[in-house]
């Protein structure tokens, strides 16, 4: 027995097909959409990937060059060669004396000056943060040669301390405007329990405000350090004597004056360079953790 359709239902289907339709041309609009984006993300990749392979293949290559290729033959001799005080031992620990005092001493600084813009009220707060602002833009090559003058007119040029003293001003500006922001996620509210409880100023910021805000800290402290360890810059221009310069400018000793570049050393060199910043990000992240205690603080 044959079923006969309604007009209505009839008219029903064929308003339904336009919709159906849409509806299959975006899921392909979205399928699409995502290859590319994939497709976009995979050759960001290999573009951090290949000169990481390169670095690593090249670190245990008795006859490494700029190619990427397997090492033939395979040796540790680059690592042997480079492993003595004079290329590796001492610059790096020249590089954490300079780096590691100036970032205590920037984040010491910016913890301090961040405090009152975050927590008081002031007309000249918003101008003076857009002075931050625009100083974190400044570049390092635009203010070198007069720092180098006033460095030699009062005898800090060739020190460590004094070094340690314009790397710590230089990271300061983004050190506290990264840090401002971090504090102002802390509610006043627990301030002012701890004001109530007599508490001072510097009481409150150190045992409830700094508590509260370490991850946000540690990132400091980490972009802070970063920014310093592979400046080759201001060490370049500020310290004189080899015995005082840190691995970010040793690195020159493997590029001769007639070009050749002997790139196994320079590899495993590099692999070397990089191990302080990978253990100081693992160190950080185990002891202090990736989430914050505000949670904890503001229960009940």
């Amino acid at each position: 027995m044959a079923v006969v359709s309604s007009p209505k239902l009839q008219a029903r289907r064929e308003r339904s097909r336009p919709v159906q339709e849409r509806a299959t041309a975006k899921r392909s609009r979205r399928r699409t959409e995502q290859l590319v984006v994939n497709a976009i993300l995979l050759v960001i990749t290999l573009v951090f990937l290949v000169p990481l392979a390169w670095l690593l293949l090249a670190s245990v290559n008795g006859t490494a060059d700029l190619r990427v290729r397997m090492p033939d033959p395979v040796t540790f001799d680059n690592f042997h060669r480079v492993l003595n005080s004079d290329i590796t031992y001492r610059p790096i620990l020249n590089g954490l004396i300079l780096c590691g005092g100036a970032t205590a001493l920037c984040v010491v600084c910016a913890v301090l000056a961040a405090y009152p813009l975050s927590r008081y009220e002031s007309r000249y707060k918003r101008p003076f943060l857009l002075t931050i602002l625009f100083t974190t833009g400044l570049p390092i090559t635009a203010v070198m040669v007069p720092v180098y003058a006033m460095y030699v007119q009062v005898n800090l040029i060739d020190t460590m301390y004094g070094t340690i003293l314009f790397l710590g001003s230089s990271a300061l500006p983004f050190a506290i405007w990264l840090t401002k922001n971090f504090m102002d996620g802390v509610p006043l509210v627990l301030e002012e329990a701890a004001w109530t409880d007599g508490a001072s100023s510097l009481q409150t910021l150190r045992r409830v405000v700094l508590p509260l805000m370490w991850p946000g800290l540690t990132v400091v402290t980490i972009f802070t350090f970063l920014s310093m360890w592979g400046n080759f810059f201001v060490p370049f221009f500020l310290l004189l004597s080899p015995d005082q310069l840190p691995a970010s400018v040793s690195i020159l000793n493997f590029f001769s004056s007639r070009g050749t570049v002997d790139y196994g050393q320079l590899a495993a060199f590099s692999l070397l360079y990089s191990a302080p910043v990978v253990v100081l990000y693992a160190v950080m992240s185990k002891v202090l953790g990736g989430s914050s205690a505000l949670g904890g603080a503001l229960k009940g």
